[in-house]
């Protein structure tokens, strides 16, 4: 399966809950018949209001454009109605749902065996615990013994591990934000809603971030690689926190590389990403052209 270029539509949106940030942004690309694969996009800002979703839409017209429909997921967010649990119910829900809504739309017809995650920095940490959320302890928020299954998850700049960005990342009150809370005081729900702490998902997993990245530093990165065999590391050289998301800069290509090889496809050019593959399943850092 080749993944083509194809001119994309303007989105709609749809609903999947009854609060206004409860709906996602479904792009389809032009003419495209028959089950596509679907990718849901979840944006970052530290999980708070203001950032939302349209900072993003530029990476999801250009993933459209390749062919696949994309749902630009908006949830919850601290300073509004989101913060833990509502944040972390917005994305079940959506995971769970925002497929088979695209079908019932009559939007397009969404493969369900090539449904992939991508998020970036907040939103990549909420795309990888949307993976594990059948080792969320039973009764916790957004715990599912048998959640959607999903072929693939992308974090972008992820936050992958909620304890050490809250120690060390310039932006650790908000994760306390997030929480309601340190580990100390609510360790419950850092168990629960930490990625690092649930174990590995069990889909393809492809973490792309950017050697120089000052608000997620890559260094927690690279440690969930090294302890997950199977896990992927994409390391781009002279990359920071924002250009793995603008498809104009030089890590696009290892971005949509990166997507492909969550769902299993090939894209024009190298799939790969431009990176070296090294002993563990890890690639070394890649050194992105410059024009």
């Amino acid at each position: 399966m080749t993944i083509a270029t194809a001119p994309a539509s303007p989105w709609t949106t749809i609903a999947y809950g009854t609060h206004p940030d409860q709906v996602t942004e479904v792009t389809v690309p032009e003419g495209a018949t028959g089950p596509l694969p679907l990718v849901v996009l979840l944006h970052g800002g530290v999980w708070r209001e203001p950032h939302d979703r349209v900072h993003i839409r530029p990476l999801a017209a250009a993933l459209a454009a390749t062919g696949v429909v994309v749902a630009n997921t908006e949830y919850r967010r601290v300073g509004g109605a989101g913060g833990w649990p509502q944040t972390f119910e917005d994305v079940a829900l959506a995971t769970d749902t925002v497929p088979d809504l695209i079908g019932s739309a009559g939007l397009a017809q969404v493969d369900p065996e090539a449904v992939v995650l991508v998020g970036h920095s907040a939103g990549g940490h909420l795309a990888l615990w949307a993976t594990v959320r059948h080792l969320v302890p039973a009764g916790a928020p957004g715990h599912r013994a048998a959640p959607l299954p999903v072929a693939g998850v992308v974090p972008l700049a992820g936050v992958v591990a909620l304890s050490s960005l809250q120690r060390t990342g310039p932006d650790g009150d908000s994760v306390e934000r997030l929480m309601g809370g340190d580990p100390g005081s609510v360790p419950g729900r850092y168990a629960a809603g930490d990625p690092t702490l649930l174990g590995a998902p069990s889909c393809r997993t492809v973490l792309v971030h950017g050697a120089q990245d000052e608000a997620v530093p890559v260094g927690t990165a690279r440690d969930y690689a090294a302890a997950r065999p199977g896990v992927d590391l994409v390391e781009l050289a002279g990359t920071g926190h924002f250009e793995v998301i603008d498809p104009t800069s030089t890590a696009w290509p290892a971005v949509l590389g990166a997507v492909c090889a969550a769902l299993g496809v090939t894209a024009g050019g190298d799939p790969e990403g431009g990176g070296r593959r090294a002993d563990g399943g890890r690639r070394q850092p890649a050194e992105p052209e410059r024009t």
